[in-house]
């Protein structure tokens, strides 16, 4: 029985690919000086409800039910309102700004497609509790590093960068009311996904077009971006970034700095996606503080494909991908086999990845085994017991050696 659509089984290999892009995502962070937090997987439903009153296309793809208690639950589908109930409810006890991420499984019952599924995993980080332009071009920052921790250049990726501020002064001095606004930002955000002709019909209530809309993208002036870039251009990152006023980011909560991350082949997919969400933690709880935030989620699914597909970050990859194996115990006398248990759990302790056989083989056969695991060194006991044979593979050279000196001649595991 296979899985679910859009649900994936996890083998050995694909797990090791997994665990390889968190240990990217989490390093990166933590030395941005990042502190990881995580929420339930269960939420209420009324948590997504209420900041995305405008008809969020989020709220049709909750994986939603009612639990024993008849209260409505849903899987999470993002992890923003859920970060925003808890600093809601404890924001006192934590110094300002706040630099949280996560690593966490989400949830959207939409229609699966090569790079979308309906579990996925993604990384999260926000800033909590400042507003200033240095906290956006952190943010983006922080998302530039990660590109690059994976072996990403700037001819790999582009971060397009907008601001939701510069769309609603735009649709004000239009006439849009907040509802007309809502449409017209949905409408923006599809601007290059769907026909011409479709968005027009939706925005007939609006008083605007597609045309309208394309003509304040490409009008639109990098100007209120100046301090973010500034601040970017001073890392030495200014060339990943390009201003894009087409960029709208669908949820309502944004209020500022918007931006998302697209590999630069012809697909153009989204990798990554956030922004500015001031108003979102006061408006989740009575009495919270109204505090500043920002922040981003990049999914593991697009950026796996694209790992994939650009040599420099699948040999990055693999160069950081330990073997299942780096010792393995020959057995090469049955009478010795309790001997070569402690050599086994001797270079266990020593921090090697070490295995053996656990029936009784042929030496040969166990030598197979070895290399196909990957392993680096082999230790053969036997007849000659205290000492042992320690077989380098890649060279097929060997040493003898009496078996207290394994720690000695196997070395350091961290200097492999």
């Amino acid at each position: 029985m296979p899985a679910l659509p859009g649900f994936r089984d996890f083998y050995p290999e694909d797990c090791e690919r997994r665990n390889y892009v968190v240990e990217v995502w989490r390093a990166v962070a933590r030395r941005y000086g990042f502190v990881e937090y995580d929420g339930p997987t269960l939420e209420g439903g009324e948590l997504y409800r209420k900041k995305n009153e405008e008809g969020a296309e989020i709220l049709e793809q909750l994986y939603s039910f009612r639990d024993r208690g008849g209260r409505e639950v849903a899987l999470r589908p993002e992890m923003t309102p859920t970060l925003a109930r808890m600093v809601a409810a404890k924001e006192k006890h934590f110094r300002k700004p706040m630099k949280w991420f996560c690593v966490s499984n989400f949830f959207r019952h939409e229609r699966q497609q090569k790079g979308r599924l309906r579990e996925f995993l993604q990384f999260n980080a926000d800033i909590i509790g400042e507003s200033s332009p240095e906290a956006d071009a952190e943010i983006v920052a922080l998302a530039v590093d990660l590109m690059r921790g994976f072996g990403f250049g700037k001819e790999h990726f582009v971060v397009r960068l907008s601001d939701r501020r510069a769309w609603m002064d735009f649709l004000a001095a239009r006439g849009c009311d907040g509802a007309q606004s809502a449409t017209a930002l949905a409408c923006a955000d599809k601007i290059e996904r769907e026909p011409a002709e479709k968005l027009d019909e939706k925005l007939a209530g609006t008083g605007l077009t597609v045309a309208d809309l394309r003509g304040f993208i490409a009008g639109g002036s990098p100007a209120a971006f100046a301090p973010v870039l500034a601040a970017l251009d001073a890392r030495g990152m200014r060339d990943y970034v390009e201003p894009d006023l087409s960029v709208v980011r669908g949820l309502a909560y944004y209020t500022g700095v918007v931006f998302e991350i697209f590999d630069r082949s012809k697909n153009l997919r989204a990798l990554a996606g956030g922004g500015r969400y001031d108003s979102l933690i006061q408006g989740l709880s009575d009495g919270a503080s109204d505090l500043p935030a920002i922040g981003f989620g990049m999914g593991d699914v697009v950026l796996g494909l694209l790992i994939d597909e650009i040599p420099a970050a699948t040999e990055k990859r693999r160069a950081a991908t330990a073997p299942a194996c780096e010792v393995f115990v020959v057995v090469a006398d049955e009478a010795r086999r309790a001997n070569a248990l402690q050599i086994v759990q001797a270079a266990r302790d020593l921090g090697w990845r070490t295995d053996f056989s656990l029936k009784p083989a042929k030496v040969g056969r166990q030598f197979q085994d070895a290399e196909g695991m990957g392993a680096r060194h082999a230790v053969v006991v036997g007849a000659e017991w205290p000492a042992v044979k320690i077989k380098t593979l890649a060279t097929r050279t060997e040493i003898s050696a009496d078996q207290s000196e394994l720690a000695s001649r196997l070395g350091n595991p961290g200097a492999r």
